[in-house]
């Protein structure tokens, strides 16, 4: 399921090249998982970083992820009736 929520996260990253000729990704449902690099392969593999560590330390602080292509990676807790 992690794997399939990286995949699917990545598949939504923007690339833009700037007037320095380096790359810039970035995934819009993941705020703050951006990347910069002077190579597009380069700006893939630390975007595809930041992602896992952003994901990692979401869940680990409990916050709520963006659910992604109907991916959830919450902890639902049910509230005893």
């Amino acid at each position: 399921m992690l794997t399939a929520y990286i995949q699917t996260a990545l598949k939504k990253a923007t690339y833009e090249i700037l007037e320095d000729g380096s790359f810039y990704a970035e995934i819009a449902d993941c705020p703050g998982v951006l990347t910069n690099a002077d190579t597009l392969e380069e700006c893939r593999v630390m975007l595809q970083d930041a992602l896992e560590g952003w994901v990692l330390l979401g869940l680990q602080l409990g916050h709520e992820l963006p659910v992604l292509d109907g991916i959830d990676l919450n902890i639902h807790q049910e509230v005893a009736a």
